[in-house]
């Protein structure tokens, strides 16, 4: 009987294993052989025939100065876009986890950015950034500025080519799109949080003399401790592959000041045919991504354990 139910439930998931095994491990093993080949021509392509060149896609990768930007960009963009994220998020459920008068409302509205596609929020922020034509045709927020007084503050935003280091300060104006539309998904996770600590716990700290931020940092961030490290796991990920927001904001930007792996990877694999190197990226972005997450599954089985 029980070999039975086992032999039956092996039968029901077999349809799912079956496609997350083509669709998904199928298409990665893909993308591994072409990145090993000569494909980086559409006749190539056609032919079918696999020549192998080994690590060489990879080698004029990590040689490619346009590569090398997009990877310091990659790293840029997500430390300060965790950072954002998660310092934002934490301060407003502080606030929302007070006795606060419309705080259901504020709530949504901080979980609104959410709801919306990254190609429209970074639609949006393109028109609001929008440099204009300085300093006699400005446009976006430097007309705000210019109105208000303000005009030293006008700037090429995500247009400029300055850098600090290998820091692009065009990148700022991208964080700030990602950061606003990601920050209320780190808020209600910090929320929940915050809201399933004991109240027991918090008065006692009270009657201990503790203030408002020893009470924090003694008694509710250990218990937000797990929900960050899972903020940054998710948030990150999606950090490693950003792609439309970026594209629909600011492309590649000026000499390539806002470019970012996918988007490289996009023009090397459907602009320039260069299938076999467009492949070598995308396993690239596939082990950075590998990076963060598997590290975080083991610990995961390990205390399910």
């Amino acid at each position: 009987m029980y070999r039975k139910k086992k032999w039956l439930g092996f039968l029901i998931i077999s349809p799912t294993l079956a496609v997350i095994g083509i669709f998904v491990y199928g298409f990665i093993g893909a993308t591994v052989r072409a990145s090993l080949s000569d494909w980086n021509s559409f006749k190539k392509l056609l032919s079918g025939e696999f020549v192998y060149t080994g690590l060489r896609n990879y080698e004029r990768l990590f040689a490619d100065w346009r590569f090398q930007t997009d990877m310091w960009n990659t790293l840029f963009f997500t430390v300060f876009f965790l950072f954002g994220c998660l310092l934002i998020g934490l301060i407003l459920a502080s606030l929302l986890d007070r006795p606060l008068k419309g705080g259901r409302v504020f709530q949504s509205i901080f979980l609104f950015p959410m709801a919306l596609s990254l190609v429209v929020t970074g639609t949006v922020w393109r028109w609001f950034f929008a440099p204009g034509i300085l300093p006699n045709d400005p446009a976006g927020i430097n007309v705000l500025l210019g109105q208000i007084g303000l005009k030293s503050l006008q700037w090429n935003w995500f247009t400029v080519t300055d850098t600090i280091g290998p820091f692009n300060l065009a990148l700022i104006p991208v964080i700030i799109a990602a950061v606003w539309q990601l920050s209320g998904y780190t808020m209600a996770m910090y929320l929940a949080g915050l809201r399933a600590i004991p109240e027991s716990m918090t008065e006692a700290a009270r009657v201990d003399g503790a203030n408002a931020w020893q009470t924090f940092w003694k008694v509710k961030w250990p218990f937000l401790r797990p929900i960050t490290l899972s903020a940054m796991i998710i948030l990150g990920h999606i950090s490693l592959q950003i792609f439309d927001l970026v594209y629909s904001m600011t492309g590649s930007g000026p000499k390539n000041v806002t470019d970012m792996p996918s988007i490289y990877m996009f023009e090397k694999t459907f602009r320039s045919n260069r299938y076999a190197e467009g492949s070598a990226i995308a396993v690239i972005m596939l082990l950075m991504v590998a990076v963060v997450i598997i590290p975080y599954l083991i610990s995961t089985l390990k205390k399910s354990d």
